[in-house]
């Protein structure tokens, strides 16, 4: 059958999405791993699914490059928020989004056409006990703690954004991300895998940050993964909560601000092109 689609990206973490509000899937798993290559298919971070949910305006379904569904994806809930905006599924300027890991709010902000081109996203607290990243590692939080990768020591902090993160606090554009991050991805204190962020700090307001995702590689932007190196500059003692914090990757700009309570997350959400594909 034909299904249209639509290219969206969040600061270049670029995914092909699907309205299945009314006509479902089947097999996603299948279809992210065939149209997310940029050759021989569309070309995207993978694939996320526009779902209707009984206890939200609409449910994100979210699949990797290799087929693997993901619990969570900072920047695609963005787009997912103006997707459903602008289809009219929802009014207003918030829109409630399932996922697989809890219900998300999102305010929208909206240009001149009167189309979603932003939006702030309530994430949640983090989560930080070791066994529920899940790790090998314990305790009620898991900050600055040695890790051996390949035979160099690093300071791994953990946190979960809805998906689990590793973030070290070394400089992104010298540590060798291509070939330190597989390792981390697959390393065995990790039983589900791991997303891998490599910081530098800036000053106390801005990071710099370049991420390994597990299933996907290295993405220009992930936005669970600039919460949880927001959230780690702040227990490392490099930020300070309450404040806001510009995390800096190589698709752009987003704007973390942790809290006692929850994590906020601020930045673009655009439409690339639509199309129709056979699947």
């Amino acid at each position: 059958m034909m299904r249209k689609f639509y290219k969206m990206q969040g600061i270049g973490n670029d995914y092909i999405y699907f309205d299945c509000m009314k006509e479902p899937i089947d097999n996603p798993e299948e279809l992210a791993v065939r149209l997310s290559d940029r050759h021989f298919g569309i070309g995207g971070d993978g694939v996320i699914l526009l779902c209707p949910s009984d206890i939200a305006d609409c449910r994100m379904r979210m699949f990797n490059l290799d087929g693997s569904e993901g619990k969570m994806c900072g920047n695609g809930i963005r787009c997912v928020g103006k997707l459903a905006h602008d289809l009219g599924y929802v009014n207003g300027d918030s829109v409630k989004i399932e996922t697989l890991s809890g219900v998300k709010t999102l305010f929208l902000n909206k240009g001149a056409d009167g189309k979603v081109c932003s939006a702030r996203v309530d994430m949640g607290a983090p989560v930080l006990s070791g066994a529920d990243i899940p790790s090998t590692y314990t305790g009620e939080s898991v900050v600055n703690v040695p890790i051996e990768v390949d035979g160099k020591t690093f300071g791994a902090t953990l946190v979960s954004m809805g998906n689990p993160h590793c973030v070290v606090f070394e400089d992104p554009d010298r540590v060798g991300l291509e070939h330190y991050g597989p390792l981390f991805e697959r390393h065995p204190a990790f039983p589900e895998r791991i997303n891998t962020e490599f910081v530098r700090v800036i000053d106390r307001n801005r990071l710099k940050m370049r991420v390994w995702e597990r299933g996907s590689g290295e993405t220009l932007a992930c936005g669970t993964g600039a919460c949880a190196s927001a959230v780690a500059a702040v227990l490392n003692g490099y930020c300070d909560k309450d404040s806001e914090i510009s995390v800096f990757l190589l698709g752009g700009e987003l704007r973390i601000t942790y809290t006692d309570q929850t994590v906020f997350m601020e930045g673009a959400a655009q439409l690339v092109f639509t199309g129709e594909i056979k699947i």
